[in-house]
């Protein structure tokens, strides 16, 4: 890939990280809502800090340049992307919490329940996983009903018992687990807590241009390996990079026996399927024009070769 794209798709990442954060600034401003009574400054506060001023923000990103390859660009798929980004936010937060992960730093910076506490930082995330919802449903978003409903059903999906909350689950039972795990469950488990936001991001765009069969086939494949190769490169840095530069405590997965593709197939194994899934992505998405899927085909260079 010549580095005029890989400049391209810096700019737009950082574009649209920018779009998203005066996004979430501006749905997570005091002013209430038709319907809604009051927002009570101070906990509006914990919530912007659990959701500006940090992440690459690749699952908005995801979600706005696959509907761009189909030419669609407005502000409606901008508040989509932001909602995602609270899920993944709320996710962030809970996982977080003493009673799961435990971790006391999130991007440079200390997590919402040590910079605020506990019973803040579960509500924070009960709140971020409505408004998304909120967000997804209202018509600034789409002006079609089928759309909006498309759209609420796929991030439930994704972000459900089924896919996101359920591969949490698993991953919590993987800790006390006695035997050793199994690459097929760990690829199950990280396909659900990871990879169904990521492919909902795609699936979303797709959804957006109103794309036809064949093409969300082709985008559903490409979320799934993009996704997967994701959570593989996460595991890898896990074990290689340092704390400073994840921006989060490293190291955690083998001391917590966490389900990953190092501890199941070894680093050098776990290197060559990131590399693949990588390889598989951009090869779904082969049936696009090479100068319009160039920026998607980026991403997932990026996906696994990111150093936080």
């Amino acid at each position: 890939m010549t580095d005029a794209v890989a400049q391209e798709f810096q700019t737009r990442l950082s574009y649209v990280a920018d779009a998203t954060e005066r996004m979430l600034d501006q749905l997570l401003s005091e002013r209430a809502l038709p319907g809604e009574t009051f927002r009570p400054a101070a906990f509006l506060g914990a919530m912007r800090y659990a959701s500006l001023g940090g992440g690459k923000r690749l699952r908005p990103f995801l979600l706005i340049e696959t509907a761009r390859l189909f030419g669609i660009e407005n502000e409606g798929v901008l508040r989509a992307g932001a909602a995602l980004e609270m899920i993944h936010c709320y996710s962030l937060v809970h996982d977080d919490l003493p009673a799961l992960d435990n971790d006391d730093l999130r991007r440079g910076r200390p997590t919402t329940h040590k910079a605020y506490d506990e019973a803040t930082a579960i509500l924070v995330g009960d709140a971020l996983l409505t408004y998304a919802f909120d967000v997804t449903a209202d018509p600034a978003t789409d002006a079609d009903p089928a759309i909006r409903a498309e759209l609420v059903l796929a991030l439930a999906r994704a972000a459900g018992i089924g896919n996101m909350v359920g591969g949490q689950v698993m991953d919590l039972e993987a800790e006390t687990s006695t035997e050793p795990h199994s690459a097929e469950d760990v690829i199950r488990l990280q396909s659900m807590k990871t990879g169904a936001l990521l492919h909902y991001a795609v699936e979303a765009g797709a959804i957006f241009a109103r794309a036809d069969a064949r093409a969300k086939a082709a985008l559903s494949h490409y979320g799934k390996a993009l996704g997967a190769a994701f959570q593989v490169a996460d595991d890898i840095l896990d074990v290689e990079a340092d704390e400073e530069a994840l921006g989060k405590r490293a190291g955690k997965d083998a001391g917590r026996n966490k389900a990953t593709l190092v501890a199941a197939l070894g680093l050098k194994a776990a290197r060559k399927r990131r590399d693949a899934l990588a390889q598989e992505a951009i090869a779904a998405l082969s049936s696009f024009p090479d100068e319009k899927a160039a920026i998607l085909k980026e991403a997932a260079r990026f996906a696994v070769a990111r150093k936080n």
